[in-house]
């Protein structure tokens, strides 16, 4: 069980990671298709096309790493 601490921990340490030095570089959030609405009381913000890549690449690795 301690393991499969360690290996979580890891794992979200590098996801961490990627995020913060992967954000400089990758527009997500502000792809073409992504919903940004700005009225006077506030702004909404809905990332589709964003989720769609980050769904499409998680698949690909799972399946990849599954295998």
């Amino acid at each position: 069980m301690g393991k499969l601490f360690i290996a979580i921990g890891v794992l979200l340490v590098l996801v961490g990671v990627i995020v913060e030095v992967g954000g400089r570089f990758l527009p997500f959030g502000s792809l073409p298709g992504d919903i940004h609405i700005t009225g006077e009381h506030g702004s909404f913000s809905f990332p589709i096309v964003s989720c769609i890549v980050i769904s499409i690449i998680l698949s690909v690795l799972l399946n990849l790493f599954h295998r």
